[in-house]
């Protein structure tokens, strides 16, 4: 068989995409007008973007707190280029690593309430390689069934690397993690691995209760906070929120939403920082951060310290929403973040909900599996610090027209 054949069956024939995951070939979406991915931009201006020559209220972005357009933020950015030029053309090991990410990597750590911090040059890349180079033969991972896929895939590396052993626990179920340590032999290592904002119900982790279960059997705990920093503890994250930063032994983080950039870092105690920083790979391997990405970081940090009203005004926007939304009707699962999932079950519903709103000029997200379980099939929203009272009202219109147009829980 030719390699490419299944390319060719995925794109075209209409019976072949439920083998793939997906409810309709991309072929058929586009002739529908109901392809919602890797739609160009124009520009993007925060709560707003332009396609086409066409303004769209953007409830589809991580941009929780706006800060991809703020002056200081564009600013130093473009100063960094100005001085250093667009990239370092190393690895961190060799002619990549400036002062700026030495600095960086300070201030994170301090943000987090951690002793050290390493930055890497995607997101991914944190979870990708970190795990795998914290552990050991025959160690044992223990994750919610529902983190991000980073996690899975660093654990999967883990496991093909190191001969770790996985466990699964039920979503934000401490009594399981319990129930599952509980039958562990005691000589392993252990890593706990969460998420403290899921990325698609936006739920948060039961830090306090897991964090109790982790002490009770010995192992560490990894919080993945891609989607927590910004918005959780004043900006600093689910340890902050629950104040209990010294109890997170890793914590992960992205500059992709809230910090305005690109990349990410893991901080913790500072010799299993030193640890990860010769063993994992994809930081090894990588060529370093651009200096106009660590320099757009710092200057979001100097912004959150200077502009805490932005964390409380995404805060009320959420809260706002949420409590619309569902007075409206619409199932938003277990959302208490500004991620807010219409949940609405039926595949083919939620690509003609994401496209009334598309033609109404709201810029929506929609989840489908593989990414999401059929059941799960959602709109998936997210609100930002920087979203005015008339933008929300009106995306609140284009929803109570929805509602009655999909049929959307009925």
């Amino acid at each position: 068989m030719d390699l490419f054949e299944k390319c060719r069956d995925f794109y075209s024939n209409p019976e072949s995409a439920p083998k793939y995951g997906y409810p309709m070939t991309p072929r058929a979406a586009m002739a529908a007008g109901l392809f919602p991915f890797f739609i160009p931009i124009d520009q993007a201006e925060g709560p707003e973007a332009i396609i086409d020559g066409k303004h769209y209220i953007m409830i589809g972005s991580n941009n929780y707190l706006g800060l991809t357009v703020h002056p200081k933020v564009k600013e130093a950015a473009a100063e960094a280029v100005r001085k250093y030029g667009t990239s370092c053309t190393g690895s961190r090991f060799l002619n990549g690593t400036l002062h700026m990410h030495i600095e960086l990597e300070e201030k994170l750590a301090d943000y987090v309430g951690q002793e050290a911090a390493l930055v890497y040059s995607t997101g991914f890349q944190v979870n990708l390689g970190s795990i795998p180079a914290i552990m050991d033969h025959d160690d044992i991972i223990i994750t919610d069934k529902d983190v991000h896929a980073s996690i899975v895939d660093g654990v999967r590396m883990a496991k093909v690397q190191k001969g770790v052993h996985i466990r699964y626990f039920k979503h934000n179920d401490a009594a399981d993690l319990d129930k599952i340590l509980k039958t562990l032999p005691p000589e392993p290592g252990k890593l706990v691995i969460i998420d403290g904002v899921y990325s698609m119900g936006g739920d948060i982790a039961p830090l306090p209760e897991i964090v109790r279960v982790c002490k009770a059997h010995g192992a560490r705990l990894f919080c993945d906070d891609a989607h927590a920093l910004g918005v959780l503890g004043n900006g600093r994250g689910t340890g902050a929120h629950f104040g209990m930063e010294k109890d997170v032994d890793l914590v992960m983080g992205t500059f992709s939403k809230s910090f305005a950039s690109v990349g990410g870092f893991i901080a913790g105690p500072k010799e299993a920082v030193a640890w990860i920083q010769m063993f994992s790979r994809p930081f090894i391997f990588s060529a370093s951060l651009p200096p106009a990405n660590v320099a757009a970081v710092l200057a979001c940090l100097d912004v959150l310290r200077e502009e805490p009203d932005r964390v409380a005004r995404l805060e009320a926007n959420g809260k706002r929403m949420r409590t619309e939304l569902r007075a409206m009707g619409y199932n938003i699962g277990p959302s208490e973040t500004p991620i807010i999932p219409i949940v609405i079950g039926d595949q083919f519903k939620a690509l003609k909900a994401w496209k009334v709103f598309f033609d109404e000029g709201i810029y929506a997200n929609v989840a489908l599996p593989p990414a999401v379980t059929p059941e799960f099939s959602c709109l998936r929203t997210s609100y930002m610090a920087t979203h005015t009272d008339a933008q929300l009202d009106r995306v609140l219109d284009v929803f109570d027209k929805v509602k009655h147009q999909i049929h959307i829980g009925e």
